[in-house]
């Protein structure tokens, strides 16, 4: 029988080709060491054929974080866009695997699907080069009504606002979700780039009440409201009526909703081997616990220890039951 999603997430569905490499290597491949680019789809060709025992899993911002939901025991659904290639079916099987549940019919025509080459170096950096393919070519169609209602939480991913059609998908999600009332409609400002480029949209969408929860880092916050003070951003932040996660790396998170603020630290982990998806699977602990009615503290927590879980190995997905291990811990929501 299945089970009434909780969380809903929408967002660019990429498949992860995760490797660890030196600086030699991305020397070797004109790479900027810790930097995002954006690649095409010939430069994504090349990268694949010069693959280095890589692991190839489902990914995206977005994805990863509702993956950690489902592994916390709370049920999950995914809205994103592959084509019908074998990148794309590598996608689907891997994501359904989870226990995630993904239906979008995957697009027949155009760019193949979306791939994050993730290469980790010794130090635990992170440089990502990125074709996002087919995933931004999610549209208004695309997005289940249905799913949307039944959800207690949907969550939107910042990086789906580069093109018209995966922003009106993503405007659908929110309209439906606030029309249906009693939701947490969440958005997440993905990277700095994606605010200095969007800044105006991202704020006009809290004012407008389709989204009333911020996912944010130290940085994206600062541009947002572009100040280099960090008292002063939360402050603003507050004041446009929303709940508010800034998480803070080393220095856990600090929620703010209306006048209360709640800081919670990091979790102590014993050793740094790669930050990919620490904020995505943060995000997944704390929604995890908005869907189950947990209290700002728990959700924090539970935040926290699943980005503790995931940068002391490789990848953004949990390698263990994060339900399990939150039980282990002696969080309960």
């Amino acid at each position: 029988m299945r089970m009434t999603i909780e969380v809903l997430g929408l967002g660019n569905s990429l498949v992860d080709i995760l490797a660890y490499a030196d600086d030699a290597y991305l020397d070797a491949q004109e790479m900027v060491k810790g930097a995002m680019t954006l690649i095409d789809e010939d430069r994504a060709e090349q990268l694949y054929e010069a693959r280095v025992d890589p692991r190839v899993i489902s990914g995206g911002s977005a994805a990863n974080t509702i993956v950690g939901v489902e592994s916390f025991g709370v049920a999950a659904a995914y809205i994103g866009k592959v084509k019908r290639d074998p990148l794309g079916e590598t996608f689907v099987a891997d994501i359904r695997s989870t226990g995630v549940e993904f239906a979008t019919r995957p697009a027949e025509h155009g760019p193949a699907t979306g791939r994050c080459f993730v290469y980790v170096t010794p130090d635990g950096e992170r440089t990502m080069n990125t074709f996002l393919g087919a995933s931004t070519y999610l549209s208004p169609p695309d997005v289940d009504e249905k799913l949307v209602r039944e959800a207690k939480v949907v969550y939107l991913e910042g990086y789906m606002w580069d093109r018209p059609a995966a922003k009106s998908a993503f405007q659908k999600a929110g309209d439906v979700a606030r029309e249906a009332g009693g939701k947490r409609v969440a958005l997440t400002l993905s990277d700095s780039f994606c605010v200095d480029r969007f800044r105006g949209e991202f704020i006009d969408l809290m004012r407008t009440k389709t989204v009333n929860t911020i996912f944010s880092n130290t940085m994206e916050l600062l541009s947002l409201y572009e100040t280099p003070h960090f008292d002063e951003a939360l402050d603003a932040l507050r004041a446009e009526g929303v709940l508010g996660i800034v998480t803070r790396s080393a220095k856990g998170c600090v929620v703010v909703d209306g006048e209360a603020t709640f800081e919670v630290p990091a979790f102590s982990i014993e050793r740094l081997v790669d930050t990919t998806g620490a904020g995505d699977m943060f995000a997944a602990g704390f929604l995890a616990g908005l869907a189950r009615g947990a209290d700002m503290t728990t959700c924090g927590r539970l935040g926290a220890l699943a980005a503790a879980e995931i940068i002391q190995h490789l990848g953004a997905r949990p390698n263990v039951s994060l339900k399990a291990l939150a039980r282990e811990k002696g969080i309960g929501f």
